[in-house]
């Protein structure tokens, strides 16, 4: 088979990085394979999101550039696809007349007939339908990727929550699982290729199978434990009002399940996570993180945030800030609050300028900076199991790029450990990608750490103990 070249630009969310090997995985029976260069590619898709506006205003800016491309070359395809694509329909088409196909969250199993459509057809389509079951698209995990080790699964699709300030209710649709012998069968042919770590994805995974009455998230995370060659299982998204007691137990009882969670709180004040429709209260977030943490003492939390939300007090700005304290979380992803025009919190009266909007920010994420810094050198002189992703010599991969040669992992706590293999040639020749290796932790940094590996416990074939002495 001669093949085309696709390049596919991907931005947002971890959903969307799963959603793109989908695409490369339908295209590659009919002729196409991906490329990272955009000047090589006969195909160009952008896969878009919608849940922010800078993501929206990224996806419109890289669309809006290829059409030079597209003049210079006329048989260039230019399509878009994902939640912006969902969200935007025909007007895509109309905004950007260099555009050929738009195709939705539910359109990716479709994705050949609309090329094929493209082609023959000499038009431009939009397939923005939604399916009322998920799509399953065969052969699963043969798939080349970026990064074999660590692998993203979709559990389900869908929210029912329609919190006020999001769109992914009307963009990914209702709520669906998919039934669990699929989601196993994925996972072995992923492990089968290559994959070490598997991060189950949906957009509220604690309500998995729910509604088809399928086995419970725990259930499903029993049976992903059970599966021969997998080191490591994560998950996310959380939502904290469907964090059942057996799921908080699996944390206690599943051995791959890693110490990490993402729960998502949003904000400190019950007053703005009523109208955000959270429908939790402060206090039982609280003692979500409180039983988490009897359950598996060593568990890291982290969490998202927005700032700004209409109506937000002073106030209720400092419960936010008293909730990060409180619950001291390993790291948080914090945002300023944007209208998104199909959601309810759009049509709210009462804004907050973008001046305060961005002053909150910064005190939240200085405020979070400072935990993040004690809680990474609390671990320093611990020895900590990293799970090995890959080497570079690139300046600037550790955040004191001096420290020499580095392999990178990460932790059981999903941790980035940067490990220095200038000081043996034992250790540069002891290390391949998806190897498990113990590794003693010498310096913590904001956003990462910097270990050596531990050549003697390695080479006696045992990992031992929990500290270790760190230069």
């Amino acid at each position: 088979m001669t093949y085309q070249n696709v390049y596919i630009n991907t931005i947002g969310c971890q959903m969307n990085v799963y959603d793109s090997d989908r695409i490369v995985q339908v295209l590659e029976p009919v002729g196409y394979r991906k490329t990272h260069n955009l000047e090589d590619a006969d195909l160009v898709i952008v896969n878009t999101c919608a849940i922010r506006a800078k993501a929206e205003q990224k996806a419109f800016s890289f669309v809006g550039r290829l059409a030079r491309m597209k003049r210079d070359n006329p048989e260039l395809l230019i399509g878009v696809g994902g939640c912006v694509a969902q969200q935007e329909g025909d007007a895509i088409l109309s905004r950007m007349p260099h555009v050929d196909l738009v195709f939705g969250t539910h359109a990716i199993a479709r994705l050949p007939h609309i090329l094929s459509r493209v082609k023959q057809d000499r038009v431009r389509v939009v397939d923005v339908a939604q399916s009322t079951a998920i799509d399953e698209i065969e052969g699963g995990g043969g798939f080349p990727v970026d990064s074999p080790i660590s692998r993203f699964v979709t559990i389900m699709q869908g929210c029912d929550n329609y919190c006020t300030y999001c769109v992914v209710p009307y963009v990914r649709g209702p709520e669906m699982s998919r039934r669990p012998e699929r989601i196993i069968a994925e996972i072995e042919a992923l492990v089968q290729a290559g994959a070490r770590e598997v991060t189950l994805l949906g957009q509220n995974v604690n309500s998995y199978g729910h509604k088809e009455g399928l086995p419970s998230f725990a259930e499903l995370l029993a049976q992903v434990n059970e599966i021969q060659g997998l080191n490591r299982i994560r998950f996310t998204t959380s939502h904290p009002k469907d964090m059942s007691d057996d799921l908080m137990e699996a944390f206690g009882k599943l051995d791959k399940l890693c110490p990490h969670i993402h729960l998502p709180v949003q904000s400190g004040s019950d007053r703005i996570l009523k109208r955000m429709n959270r429908k939790y209260t402060r206090q039982l977030y609280l003692e979500r993180i409180e039983r988490l943490r009897r359950i598996r003492p060593d568990i890291a939390v982290t969490s998202d945030f927005i700032v700004g939300f209409p109506g937000e007090s002073p106030s209720d700005f400092e419960d936010t800030l008293t909730l990060v304290k409180a619950v001291a979380f390993d790291s948080i992803f914090a945002f300023m609050y944007s209208d998104r025009h199909i959601a309810a919190a759009s049509r709210f009266s009462d804004k907050i300028g973008e001046d305060e909007k961005k002053l909150r920010l910064q005190q939240l994420l200085k405020t979070q900076e400072s935990i993040t810094l004690t809680k990474n050198r609390a671990l320093v002189g611990s020895r900590q199991e990293i799970l090995l992703e890959g080497s570079s010599h690139r300046p600037g991969l550790a955040e004191h790029a001096s420290e020499g040669p580095q392999w990178t992992g990460r932790t059981p706590g999903n941790k980035i450990v940067n490990i220095n293999t200038d000081r043996n040639r034992a250790s540069r020749e002891a290390f391949t990608v998806g190897q498990v290796v113990p590794v003693c932790i010498e310096k913590a940094y904001a956003h990462s750490l910097q270990g050596v590996l531990m050549q003697e416990e390695l080479s006696n074939g045992g990992l031992k103990g929990n500290t270790c002495h760190a230069a």
